[in-house]
């Protein structure tokens, strides 16, 4: 049986195509579910460069970066979700252009 390797730049052009996809939806989604989901889709876009990098200088420094990275994620995830709940409760919708309490 032959292995598949997967070059490390193969990874980082993968990384680079879902940032883009993450990116686009944050831009242009106004669903804040949706850009909620974006951004995360971003993060992890970093963690898979952080873990090409990783493989390409033989160290376990990104593999690290990305546990903490991860961490963080999904403490910004559980915050992000309470505040989006509690403008669901008492402003009806998610629609980003539909939210104005914050500026006035």
């Amino acid at each position: 049986m032959t292995e598949v390797m997967v070059e490390p730049w193969m990874l980082l052009v993968v990384a680079m195509i879902v940032f883009a996809i993450g990116l686009l939806g944050v831009i242009l989604r106004k669903n804040l579910l949706v850009m909620l989901m974006c951004v995360e889709l971003m993060l992890n876009a970093v963690n898979l460069s952080f873990v090409a990098f990783s493989r390409m200088h033989q160290t376990l420094q990104g593999d690290i970066t990305v546990l903490f990275v991860m961490t963080v994620a999904a403490a910004e995830s559980a915050v992000g979700l309470g505040l989006i709940i509690a403008m669901f409760r008492t402003l009806k919708t998610v629609d980003s252009d539909q939210i104005q309490m914050l500026r006035d």
